[in-house]
């Protein structure tokens, strides 16, 4: 018997690809999925009778053992210890088909595969090659199988999106290009899993707990930002980006990950919420883990966990920062979808990650998976991190004038103001669907109230008999309280309303009106100071605009509105980079009593017209034209129109804009040539210094060649 000779490994790269749903990615690799068969055929040079002195070895990471799931040994036709197994298919003379089986929880990575032959009292070994073996959705016996095809495609092989920003009462899309099957991002996921802590401090062990996906996606939650181990964005939220990428300019993980790759793992400046959860959507989705990206509006970041928000302001409208908490206009987590072994069952499907750093979980800045029926139930004791997410969508939020270190009035408790509208872009359409009945039930609700009666007992913050975690002033018994929306501390004698005479554009005057009503029969003096002030959305301030002092005189159930403008010259300097701003109004009797009346501010974006010439076509030049109008009342220079696009632009794409005129129309033309078949998502950016960036985005449907 002859040793082996082999010509040459063909893996059928093709075939296993389009069985596995891998063709999309642009690696010449072999990519399989876990639970499922893949071919190859071995090309001899010397003619073989019989493959039964056949072993296969599988290994992945830096030191293989069968005892670590890391190493698999296996023959033809019996099924190995480790659940790996081989089968001969028939074949033409001079070649030898195998049909290999991983088990549906391998570790997933990248794998080398030998070929151990015995010939009398010789082993001869031979490398057949290297494959990468990654989650699979379409296995039902993968801890992330997912039932429903258009579910697949959506969460696993789309790769782009849309975010969900803004405030509740003017929800924006914001497109995002995911790009996971682009060149080099399939090897970025899997070496951003390599340069974790965990893997640093003990790889064997690490890379045997690849197998599964609550492992994987917390080990991904932590590696997303930069705060613990030199991961792949660095989070920003003071306005000041001139080290970096205003985090505003992004428009999808691509660009990110090849930074963060080719720069030798430098972190990539910088981030905000839906930057981590864009780079963590492509990462778990690269590597099979079905994931969609959350907003929630209205949304707390609660540092002690005491279920209360608690905002201070002084009487001139201005923030107090006499605490950490703090409620965002909207913030932007991931889901994945797997099931709890460690939960059981009940926890199975949805679970919510988050990359962006507010806390430490365990030590490390990582957040998740938590379960989303957990949360709903008040679970807020089970891994990992239930109760922060909890809080996220269900505190309260209490308003405070602070008038000294001793004197200070609670004026409003808000039990429905947080986790409102919590959004998912559609299945198949770029449509938003309403995910919040998924995190809580409906509001006001006695399930709802006994939900949060449950949380609080869990969490230790009671209002009877034990002590609260905090210091802070507690309210009553919480049922009492959540039964009303607001509370003030005394009945209000006085309501009021901030509202928009028109869209508020930027480059005009925004005009606004202050609506007052005296809500009892006696005649009063009110004192009202308005304040109006540039807001990252995280509502932290960042620049004070306009101060206003007028007083006004109310008779009895009277109604008068104060008329006010911020004009242009007012905000332009600080709202370059951002377009939002946050108008408070404070209101003072001389008895006393106090109102609040706040009101956020998104200035519109002016529009951006893409056209597209001619049907798209996979390797045809297609020309895209895109006009665009200088929103302001001056001169600009030096703007960029940027376009990216999964399948469309294999590099971000960058025209510069010398010089446009006040309120001047601009058109700029380029060409495409698409390299995929599909739905594809073009985006196109306007970047200026002048006024934070006008995006837009065009779906086209490109036929294969």
């Amino acid at each position: 018997f002859l040793a082996l000779k082999i010509a040459d490994v063909n893996w059928q790269s093709k075939l296993n690809k389009a069985a596995h749903h891998t063709s999309d990615y642009t690696s010449t690799e072999v990519i399989v999925r876990r639970g499922q068969a893949f071919n190859i055929t071995l090309n001899l040079q010397t003619t073989v009778q019989s493959a039964d002195n056949f072993t296969f070895i599988a290994t992945t990471g830096p030191s293989p053992a069968e005892s670590q799931q890391t190493k698999a040994i296996f023959n033809l036709s019996e099924e190995g210890v480790s659940g790996w197994s081989a089968t001969q298919a028939p074949s033409e003379p001079g070649c030898m088909n195998f049909t290999i089986f991983s088990p549906a929880n391998a570790v997933i990575g990248r794998y080398k595969l030998k070929l151990q032959t015995v010939s009398g009292n010789k082993v001869s070994s031979t490398l057949l090659g290297q494959f990468v073996l990654l989650f699979n959705p379409w296995c039902p016996n993968d801890d992330v199988y997912m039932a429903n095809e258009k579910e697949r495609w959506e969460y696993v092989l789309n790769d782009s999106g849309i975010i969900f920003q803004g405030l509740e009462k003017y929800i924006q899309q914001e497109a995002w290009n995911y790009g996971q099957f682009e060149e080099d991002i399939l090897d970025i996921s899997l070496s951003i899993l390599d340069r974790s802590l965990n893997h640093r401090q003990d790889p064997a062990v690490d890379v045997s707990n690849r197998n599964n996906p609550i492992y994987v996606s917390r080990i991904i939650s932590a590696m997303v930002n930069s705060n613990d181990e030199k991961g792949v964005v660095e989070g920003k939220w003071n306005g000041e980006y001139y080290s970096g990428t205003n985090p505003l300019q992004w428009s999808g993980s691509v660009t990110i990950l090849r930074k963060w790759y080719r720069g030798r793992y430098k972190p990539v400046r910088y981030g905000q919420c839906w930057v981590f959860a864009g780079v963590m959507c492509t990462v778990l989705r690269s590597l099979g883990i079905p994931t969609r990206v959350i907003t929630n509006f209205n949304s707390a970041h609660d540092r002690n966990i005491n279920l209360s928000i608690d905002k201070y302001i002084d009487i001139s409208g201005k923030t107090v920062h006499l605490t950490e908490d703090s409620v965002w206009n909207f913030h932007v987590w991931n889901e994945s979808w797997f099931i709890r072994r460690d939960l059981g069952s009940f926890y199975d499907g949805w679970q919510v990650l988050d990359a962006t750093p507010q806390e430490r979980s365990k030590g490390i800045y990582q957040c998740g998976p938590a379960s989303t029926r957990a949360i709903k139930e008040g679970d807020v004791n089970l891994d990992y991190d239930s109760s922060f997410v909890f809080a996220a969508v269900n505190a309260d939020y209490v308003t405070w004038i602070h008038y000294s270190k001793k004197r200070r009035e609670r004026i409003y408790s808000d039990t429905k103001k947080i986790g409102k509208f919590i959004s998912t872009k559609a299945v198949g359409t770029n449509s938003r669907v309403d995910v919040t009945a998924n995190y809580k039930y409906p509001e006001g609700s006695l399930k709802e109230r006994q939900v949060y009666e449950k949380a609080l007992k869990l969490l230790g913050v009671r209002s009877t008999g034990k002590k609260p975690k905090t210091t802070r002033p507690r309210r009553r018994s919480s049922l009492a309280w959540r039964q009303n929306m607001t509370q003030p501390a005394q009945k209000p004698s006085i309501s009021g309303k901030l509202i928009l005479d028109a869209s508020p554009v930027i480059g005009q005057d925004i005009h606004l009106t202050l609506a007052l009503r005296n809500l009892t029969s006696d005649f009063k003096t009110i004192k009202v100071k308005l304040r109006a002030s540039a807001i990252l959305y995280t509502r932290k301030p960042k620049a004070e605009i306009l101060q206003l002092s007028r007083s006004v005189k109310l008779g009895s159930e009277e109604v008068k509105e104060i008329s006010f403008k911020i004009s242009y010259s007012q905000y332009k300097n600080s709202l370059m980079d951002d377009r939002k701003m946050l108008v408070t109004a404070v209101c003072e009797t001389k008895k006393g009593a106090s109102l609040l009346v706040e009101k956020d501010i998104v200035l519109q974006d002016p529009f951006l017209i893409i056209k597209v010439f001619g049907p798209t076509v996979v390797h045809k030049v297609v020309n895209v034209q895109v006009t665009f109008t200088n929103p302001l009342p001056e001169v600009v220079t030096d703007c960029v129109l940027r376009a990216e696009g999964s399948g469309l632009l294999k590099e971000q794409l960058r025209i510069n804009v010398a010089r446009m005129a006040p309120m001047e129309s601009s058109t700029v033309q380029f060409e495409i040539i698409p390299y995929k078949s599909g739905t594809r998502q073009l985006q196109v950016d306007l970047v200026c210094i002048h006024f934070s960036d006008i995006k837009g985005f065009v779906m086209l449907d490109v036929a294969p060649a």
